[in-house]
């Protein structure tokens, strides 16, 4: 460990979860990854604004399931907890909601577990969305979520840093297979449609990361949720996903990049 981080970590590459964190307003980031941000928000100025809004979706989303009955949350690709996490909005409602997070970032994992101390119905596990068998172990090993009763499954803003050769529509079935009926999934995703190219531009700078982002259509997106019923507004740019108040969507919620949906897995009949 140096200062408090696994020693195996990479600092002279940018990572990103740390470069998200930043633009977050967290202060678990180095000067690497704060250059490589600013180097993008130079070329798409609101891209915080977009950090925001992805993080937004994810709070209205939990808050969803919270209201459907959920207490238990399977968070794949959390990056680094910062205010307004997903234990923060679950537990104030629910103070026994348990939520487990997943990450492949060695830093996310070292500062959430270091964040997380002493909150007992949280666990942190370091693993990789494209070995969602391990994913699944682990979180059953840990003894923190049920998987034969209902989970949320989230994927805010990761699926996008699959390829398409690592089978990403197969990774996401077999997290949904694993789910009881009455689990709900939460999907963010990068998409080319709608965009300007300074958008398309800055999106290839991740390319510099380890988890260069791949851009989808709506219509792939809307896939990733198989045959589960997908919830009302549909699979929609993430703030037209049902937003606090009409006055939180501007004129243009395609400028944010992203599609975000929510879906649940009902009981099949017979």
């Amino acid at each position: 460990m140096t200062d408090g981080l696994p020693t195996e970590i990479d600092l002279s590459r940018p990572s990103a979860a740390r470069v998200y964190d930043y633009f977050l307003g967290g202060a678990h980031n180095f000067e690497i990854d704060r250059q490589l941000a600013e180097q993008i928000a130079s070329m798409t100025p609101n891209l915080a604004a977009t950090m925001r809004a992805g993080r937004e979706f994810l709070r209205r989303a939990v808050r969803a399931l919270l209201d459907a009955g959920i207490d238990q949350f399977l968070d794949i690709g959390s990056g680094i907890p910062t205010v307004g996490n997903v234990h923060e909005v679950a537990q104030a409602a629910n103070p026994k909601a348990r939520v487990v997070y997943v990450d492949i970032d060695p830093v996310a994992v070292a500062h959430s577990r270091e964040l997380l101390a002493g909150n007992d119905l949280t666990g942190v596990i370091h693993a990789d969305l494209r070995q969602p068998e391990a994913i699944l172990a682990a979180s059953r090993a840990m003894g923190l979520l049920d998987l034969d009763r209902p989970v949320g499954i989230l994927l805010a803003g990761v699926v996008h840093f699959v390829p398409d050769a690592d089978r990403p529509a197969d990774l996401l079935a077999t997290l949904r297979a694993a789910a009881a009926p009455g689990s709900f999934l939460v999907v963010s995703h990068s998409t080319f449609e709608d965009q300007p190219q300074e958008m398309l531009d800055a999106q290839r700078l991740s390319a510099r990361t380890a988890t260069e982002i791949t851009l989808r259509s709506r219509a792939e997106i809307t896939g990733f949720f198989g045959d589960w019923t997908i919830l009302e507004p549909g699979v929609v740019h993430m703030p037209l996903w049902r937003p606090d108040s009409p006055s939180d969507v501007d004129a243009h919620p395609e400028r944010f990049g992203a599609f975000g949906g929510v879906a649940r897995y009902d009981q099949p009949a017979g």
